[in-house]
């Protein structure tokens, strides 16, 4: 009996992606599948990074084309593309998809999720670049141990630094640490116009937004001007968190910015002594949030002494810890946010030409 191309999609279709739970043919994953001379040769070509999950993918479908009884030439790849924005926006040169880390009020570890995100998208292989929009308190140059002055080249724009592997702007490598930022709103919209515009971003698959928390100047300035793939809400359990929480997740559905989804911070307290878990802020508040407003739950991260020591000492938990525990929820978080970024719609305005209307 002879095997054909159909034979290996039909069993490839009952192969789970374990992180995307759709099985390959349907996400349209399988590429340049042939069979021939005895052998199956494809290549699996996921839109996401995936640099841990490859191995187990890779076995799961070596497994399903087993019983065939061929020769398997089989490679697993992820390839990030850009994907839409904002009506009336196209996306920055040299920047994939653009992804806002917001909250709707202070201290709830936005920052510090933020940097974990882009060092395990990172970790997973894609290239990735972190913006700290928050002019009145940057805090990605302490939290990656990067310090100095950008350099430039032209005059005009500066080079980003680089931490642990990820591109970083921040309005902090401008200034003195010990010096406030008294500016009137609209001072603040244009430094965070020209930390975009003017940082010479080197190919990005992701540039992570670390918001100021809030629903104000600078959140209206990137929703209107800043071409955002998605946004991510970080919140905790606390009742009051939550509703502010819900106020930035309604502003950017607003302004047109889809939610990727919501991550609860600080969900428990683990004693560094004896292990103990304890609900100190409440319990299952992002969860009902994502709910009531139908937007995926990306996952709840622990309150724990190590992830404050290690983010301030400029190796935050990914980094860190990179196999511990608390680094690897990072790292499926980062996998969710990615998927559903992979989801959406590509983006075509590179493939459309500029028309341009003069009166001659």
């Amino acid at each position: 009996m002879s095997i054909t191309v159909e034979d290996v999609k039909a069993a490839l279709s009952r192969v789970i992606d374990p992180n995307t739970g759709k099985d390959f043919v349907t996400t349209k994953s399988v590429r340049n599948l042939k069979v021939e001379n005895g052998a199956i040769a494809l290549d699996i070509e996921l839109g996401y990074p995936a640099r841990s999950q490859i191995e187990g993918i890779r076995a799961g479908i070596l497994a399903a084309l087993q019983p065939f009884g061929l020769g398997i030439a089989l490679n697993v790849t992820s390839k990030i593309i850009a994907h839409t924005v904002q009506r009336g926006l196209k996306p920055l040169p040299n920047v994939k998809n653009i992804i806002a880390v917001a909250s709707g009020k202070g201290g709830v570890g936005k920052s510090t999720t933020a940097v974990n995100l882009a060092l395990a998208l990172a970790a997973e292989g894609a290239t990735v670049g972190v913006l700290d929009a928050d002019i009145y308190g940057p805090s990605q140059p302490m939290m990656l141990g990067v310090s100095g002055r950008p350099m430039s080249n032209d005059g005009k724009t500066m080079e980003p630094m680089e931490g642990h592997g990820i591109q970083v702007s921040s309005i902090g490598f401008l200034i003195d640490p010990d010096e406030p930022m008294v500016w009137r709103g609209p001072m603040v919209t244009q430094a965070l116009q020209q930390l975009l515009d003017q940082t010479n971003w080197r190919e990005l698959d992701y540039l992570v937004v670390d918001m100021p928390p809030g629903t104000g100047d600078i959140q209206l300035t990137l929703s209107q001007k800043v071409p955002v793939t998605g946004a991510v809400i970080v919140t905790t359990p606390q009742d009051i968190a939550l509703l502010d929480a819900r106020k930035g997740l309604k502003m950017f559905e607003k302004v047109g910015i889809p939610i990727l989804g919501v991550v609860e911070n600080m969900s428990t307290h683990i004693c560094s002594n004896c292990g103990h878990t304890e609900e100190i802020f409440g319990a299952g508040g992002g969860e009902k949030m994502c709910a009531d407003f139908g937007v995926d739950f990306l996952g709840k991260l622990p309150l724990k002494m190590a992830i404050r020591e290690q983010t301030d000492s400029g190796k935050p938990t990914v980094v860190a810890d990179p196999d511990g525990q608390v680094a690897t929820l990072y790292k499926e978080i980062a996998r969710k946010v990615a998927i559903k970024v992979a989801e959406k719609a590509k983006d075509m305005s590179s493939k459309f030409p500029s028309i341009v209307i003069k009166n001659d």
